[in-house]
């Protein structure tokens, strides 16, 4: 079942309860009132009995006619009512011309009991009988009757009308809740045929129409945020894919190649076999750092990882040592004040390490550089090398980037991608500036620690 459907059934069923309680509440109501009213009227044509019958009686003297049959115990017709005298002496038994009367009768003629209603039976019809002494009647009984289809009448073309009204309101509030949901869904129907789309067709970018501000207008937003950022991501991801095999393929097809070389003629006793092997070596070391930074770059983008309190100061110095170790053709110097951040500590020294093995590997023989920290969670890594051109700059950051005087260097164009990728999964941010004297500033700006709580002097 669709949904707007559901919404109609749900409406309509609503509205139906709604007047199926309304019924239950007022049909007793109308019932006990109507109920009311004509015992009043019952009771005000018995109290008026006596004027009733001074009117006969005037009527019978001025026409010379002697007194009716009411004197002598026959109903007399008062509108719907029938209105029945019965004269002293007031004995129990059977009455030819009404309903019988009973010892009950009798004691309320005689005063000892009080007056009653009744419902009663005679002629095949049902009448409500009101039963009292006549006032000054000396024992005389008066009883007044109605049928109790003059109440049941309109209670039974009341329960029709409710019946009616409740059927029919409740499948109008279906059919209008239906109309309603057609309007009220339309921007579902859409999101729907658009998820349809992206579903059948893989296409990320389809446009998603977003309206109003309420929960569809926020669901859509939502769905349109999700779709795009998975477009971004699958976009990255087939970039990276595309980037990786494009610089897996040079290494492999060099190491085959010299693989092949080594296969023929005299192998491993050819006198070339010595430099084929060292190229092979060389060339499995490329790409075991290319798949170790391929590792990294997805490794150190997760936020899910362990972090700690990290002296910045002390984990730069450890990386600038084991620099100068490795290069005692440079001069690595430090400027480290203390500062404190938090973090995970092996993704932060592959940055600091990753800019200081770039600025080592432009920097000329004889050359400087200088790694410096500030008590602020700043870092700053400074060469003496060309620098980098202008053209260059906007890119330097991106996955497999290399300029191209780069490229005739080792690397994978991953070391400063995954500097960034590190920063930004820090809160921070990694920036480079070429400076006028010569080399190139790269500054690591990460959130310190609040001083105050680590027990570090401010």
């Amino acid at each position: 079942m669709s949904l707007r459907n559901r919404v109609a059934l749900a409406g309509g069923a609503v509205v139906l309860a709604a007047l199926v309680l309304a019924s239950l509440v007022l049909y007793p109501s109308l019932d006990a009132q109507l109920s009311r009213q004509h015992d009043a009227t019952l009771v005000a044509v018995v109290a008026d009995a006596e004027n009733t019958i001074r009117q006969v009686k005037d009527k019978s003297r001025a026409v010379g006619a002697t007194p009716p049959p009411f004197f002598d115990g026959q109903p007399l017709d008062v509108g719907s009512t029938k209105l029945q005298l019965i004269v002293p002496e007031v004995s129990a038994g059977p009455s030819p011309e009404f309903i019988d009367i009973t010892a009950k009768d009798v004691q309320v003629a005689t005063g000892l009991l009080p007056p009653y209603f009744q419902d009663t039976e005679y002629g095949g019809v049902r009448y409500r009988v009101y039963t009292a002494p006549l006032p000054d009647g000396e024992g005389a009984l008066v009883r007044a009757a109605t049928p109790t289809s003059v109440v049941g009448a309109p209670l039974g073309r009341l329960m029709l009308l409710l019946v009616l009204i409740t059927l029919g309101g409740g499948l109008a509030a279906a059919l209008v809740a239906r109309l309603a949901a057609g309007r009220v869904l339309r921007p579902v129907h859409r999101l729907t045929e658009t998820v349809e789309h992206i579903t059948a067709t893989q296409d990320l970018g389809a446009s998603i129409e977003v309206r109003g501000r309420d929960e569809i207008g926020r669901l859509a937003r939502a769905f349109a945020s999700m779709t795009a950022a998975l477009d971004a991501s699958v976009s990255a991801q087939r970039r990276l894919i595309a980037d990786a095999s494009h610089e897996l393929r040079t290494p492999l097809t060099s190491l085959n190649t010299n693989l092949e070389l080594l296969d023929e003629g005299l192998g491993v006793r050819d006198p070339q076999a010595p430099a084929l092997v060292t190229a092979a070596r060389e060339q499995t070391r490329q790409l075991m750092a290319l798949v170790g930074d391929l590792i990294d770059l997805e490794r150190y983008g997760d936020d899910d990882t362990h972090t700690e309190d990290i002296r910045l100061d002390l984990l730069a110095e450890r990386v600038a040592a084991r620099a100068a170790a490795r290069t005692p053709r440079l001069d690595i110097s430090t400027d480290l004040a203390e500062c404190l951040v938090h973090g995970d500590p092996d993704a932060l020294e592959r940055a600091v390490a990753n800019l200081v093995d770039n600025a080592v590997k432009w920097s000329p023989p004889g050359g400087g550089v200088t790694v410096r920290v500030d008590g602020h969670g700043t870092l700053r890594v400074t060469d003496q090398g060309p620098g980098i051109a202008a053209t260059d700059l906007p890119y330097i950051f991106d996955r497999f980037y290399r300029s191209p005087e780069a490229r005739s260097l080792t690397g994978s164009g991953l070391g400063l991608a995954i500097v960034r990728q590190i920063a930004e999964t820090h809160g921070g941010t990694v920036t480079v500036r070429t400076r006028e004297e010569g080399g190139t500033s790269f500054l690591l700006a990460l959130p310190p620690s609040a001083p105050g709580e680590q027990g570090l002097e401010p």
